[in-house]
């Protein structure tokens, strides 16, 4: 029987890679029954919005997506498709594992890390007040009265930052149950909660309790920019970190940054009704269209969808033939060469390619 899958094909590069990751994924022998789909700039002048409504009722029917990269404005405009999917599906989880890969170069050695971070609530939840607005002015007072010396007026834009105590259960649940389920030893909470006694405070004080549930598994806490520290000194003492939205966010992305960069990282957002898997980078709008990016990330995240459907063997065949590629260093794009500028590197739909001849030839 074939999975249902909507396939979003992104903006910028992430037709290209959407492509070559379909191919790759259908070498493997699974059937899918792919529902190709557009979102972001490609459909904006068209619908009106980035996110059509009949893409989030073709993801809630089939239950399971891959999406590739789409563009977020800065500063104005609509805020994220990425956001938007997240809240509209519930989808509460954000996986990022985080492994280091042969021929790929960094300082770092031995590097297996999970994020889990919290996709629906935090300043990620989107209230905010336009600098100036009338409605601000009671927070602005209220703010006034906690910090006298401030210098505030109505001329301020106010963010607010929403932790609640079933969401932070919810993730930090989930969290343990990865851990449990991929055998992974230790989960470590990170938050800000010295500085936000309330908000992260709050999800502190549900994480361990949480954490009394799961004896079986280890449990650590760390303040978020000391956690930052202590990756980049001592990585091999973490395993599963468990997240509030804003601090997920930047530390997957330096997490990321320890394996290589955003090219290789992959990524799932996880709820009770669904899951998108998704590259974590960007649409790299320069390259577009050129047969030049590196489309590892999101083929890593098929093979985490892969798991997700229940097809661990085709998963377990993908990774490998990937770390194949890998290793020899041959069929790679530059930007995973130690030198990107020296020639021989290879294009997007070459490197899949040589994927798929390793799947086949297994």
């Amino acid at each position: 029987m074939a999975h249902s899958v909507v396939l979003i094909r992104g903006d910028g590069i992430g037709p290209e890679i959407a492509e070559v990751t379909r191919r790759v994924l259908d070498a493997t022998g699974v059937e899918f029954d792919w529902d190709v789909v557009d979102a972001g700039a490609a459909v904006m002048e068209k619908e009106g919005t980035p996110l059509p409504d009949s893409v989030l009722q073709k993801i809630r029917a089939q239950k399971v997506a891959l999406k590739a990269p789409i563009a977020t404005p800065v500063g104005t405009g609509f805020r994220s498709v990425n956001v938007a999917l997240r809240q509209e599906l519930e989808l509460y989880a954000c996986v990022r594992p985080c492994r280091t890969l042969p021929g790929i170069k960094t300082p770092f050695k031995d590097i297996d890390l999970v994020i889990v971070r919290e996709n629906t609530e935090d300043l990620y939840a989107g209230i905010e007040f336009q600098r100036g607005a009338a409605d601000t002015q009671e927070l602005v007072q209220f703010i006034k009265s906690k910090q006298p010396k401030a210098a505030l007026s109505g001329d301020v834009g106010i963010s607010i930052k929403p932790i609640s105590v079933e969401g932070t259960r919810r993730i930090v649940r989930f969290a343990f149950e990865y851990a449990r389920t991929h055998g992974r030893r230790k989960v470590t909470a990170v938050h800000k909660a010295n500085i936000m006694k309330f908000s992260d405070g709050l999800f502190l004080e549900v994480a361990h309790d949480v954490a009394k549930e799961y004896l079986d598994v280890e449990f650590s806490a760390r303040i978020v920019d000391d956690m930052c520290m202590q990756l980049v000194k001592y990585p091999a003492q973490y395993d599963v970190l468990v997240l509030p939205n804003l601090y997920g966010d930047i530390i997957s992305d330096l997490a990321a940054g320890m394996i290589g960069g955003l090219g290789v990282a992959p990524g799932a957002n996880i709820g009770s009704k669904g899951a998108v898997f998704e590259a974590t980078h960007g649409t790299a709008p320069d390259i577009a269209g050129l047969n030049k990016a590196n489309p590892l990330a999101l083929i890593l995240s098929g093979v985490m969808m892969l798991h997700h459907l229940g097809e661990h063997d085709a998963a377990r065949r993908v990774h490998s033939a990937v770390l194949s590629v890998l290793d020899e260093g041959k069929f790679v794009t530059a930007d995973l060469r130690d030198d990107p500028k020296a020639p021989g590197a290879v294009g997007t739909r070459e490197m899949g390619q040589a994927i798929i001849d390793r799947l086949v030839h297994a």
